[in-house]
């Protein structure tokens, strides 16, 4: 008698088709087999001890266990604008311009709820993290994609981005309200130079809509690269936001710890549409992620060789099992085309088959968006004992699409 009833928020929602594969991957471990698993980007390592041992030193205190602030306690906020001060020389409002959130993930839901009225339009290159396209979806809100370019050492064609991003404005009616940009991009692993923030910071006062900048991955980089922030631009403040997380830095995943800032209004709309909906996060997860952020830092450092050594390996390996990759300048992740004898399966077919008959999970390409497709995704969350075992695997995996077999 129900049936008629309809949820059509969930209805704007797709089939979410990293479950096939997540689905899949359980299935095979329920049978007993053994799952090299690269499809997430869940940190293997531990939480370095002195954010642990705050942890607990906090939480043995009985004032903690109450509620907490939904914005984030002021020590926290404080940390947060003092880590932008001395990594990118930007003057930051703790209690303004500042929001800590549960994860960047929940930050973009609340704050895409928060500011998109129906029909709004928010431009969202692709492929991209999921949660940057559905966040808006999910809020009422409309989103044009076009696809990244980048070169084979994963660098974005910076100028193409703006022809595509100004072709969409011309395009678009209504005009685009937000621009989300990701860099280091995830999936990609694509970077920018801070001229990219410059370009847009100027072409989003002059077409007057938001940038919302995602940096979740800004710490972890080779080879020399360094995150550029839009925040160092002059004149940011004006129109963008960015998130940060603590969960790729420092190993704290599951600890959910994030935040946002910049722009006052954005930030405010922020704090205000959380004050309705949480009591912030468990006050000495706050305390543990103030130390995180304000603390040492060589932590980062050691948590940054082990990605970079991790992808010299699996190149390395992969490569004699007949997959060629190339080594990128930033994330945990990487990003490789698809063999091209196994190109005619299609992004998801070849993550499946591989799961079932090699044993290796991995993320496809489409779950990000149709630019996505031919590639596959590969967390760097295995150590080097599993990333030869998986190689070994792949390469009989992939003898069955050689010519003449």
């Amino acid at each position: 008698m129900f049936d008629e009833i309809e949820f059509d928020r969930i209805k704007r929602l797709p089939k979410y088709v990293f479950a096939e594969v997540n689905d899949l991957k359980m299935a095979e471990r329920r049978a007993g087999k053994d799952v090299i698993d690269f499809s997430m980007g869940n940190p293997d390592g531990d939480t370095p001890e002195h954010i642990r041992e705050k942890l607990v030193e906090s939480a043995k205190k009985t004032k903690t266990h109450g509620y907490s602030t939904s914005k984030g306690i002021p020590k926290l906020l404080l940390a947060i604008s003092d880590w932008y001060k001395r990594r990118y020389d930007c003057e930051l409002d703790p209690m303004t311009e500042c929001v800590a959130t549960m994860g960047s993930k929940e930050g973009y839901a609340h704050l895409a709820y928060a500011i998109t009225n129906p029909g709004d339009i928010a431009v969202v290159p692709d492929p991209t993290y999921p949660i940057h396209s559905y966040a808006f979806i999910l809020a009422g809100g409309n989103v044009h994609k076009f696809g990244i370019v980048f070169d084979e050492n994963y660098k974005i064609d910076e100028d193409q981005f703006f022809i595509d991003l100004e072709r969409v404005f011309k395009e678009s009616s209504p005009k685009p309200k937000y621009v989300v940009v990701n860099f280091p991009h995830n999936p990609s692993t694509a970077t920018v130079t801070k001229d990219f923030y410059v370009r847009i910071v100027a072409m989003a006062k002059k077409e007057r809509f938001y940038v919302i900048s995602d940096i979740a991955y800004g710490d972890i980089t080779f080879d020399g690269y360094v995150t550029p922030s839009i925040m160092e631009v002059e004149g940011a403040k004006d129109v963008a936001v960015e998130s940060f997380t603590l969960s790729k830095s420092y190993n704290m995943a599951g600890w959910r710890v994030g935040f946002f800032v910049g722009n006052k209004k954005l930030i405010g709309a922020l704090q205000k549409i959380k004050s309705w909906l949480d009591y912030g996060m468990f006050t000495p997860i706050q305390v543990a992620a103030t130390v995180a952020l304000n603390g040492d830092q060589q932590c980062v450092k050691d948590i940054t060789d082990k990605y970079s050594h991790r992808q010299n390996i699996l190149i390395e390996a992969f490569e004699r099992a007949g997959w060629s990759l190339k080594r990128n300048q930033a994330t945990m992740f990487v990003w490789a085309p698809l063999p091209k004898c196994v190109e005619h399966l299609g992004s998801l077919e070849f993550s499946k088959r591989l799961l079932v008959e090699a044993g290796v999970a991995v993320a496809p390409g489409i779950g990000f968006g149709e630019y996505g497709e031919n590639y596959v995704r590969i967390a760097l969350i295995e150590n080097d004992n599993r990333i030869r075992q998986a190689a070994r695997n792949i390469k009989k995996f992939l003898e069955q699409f050689e010519e003449g077999k």
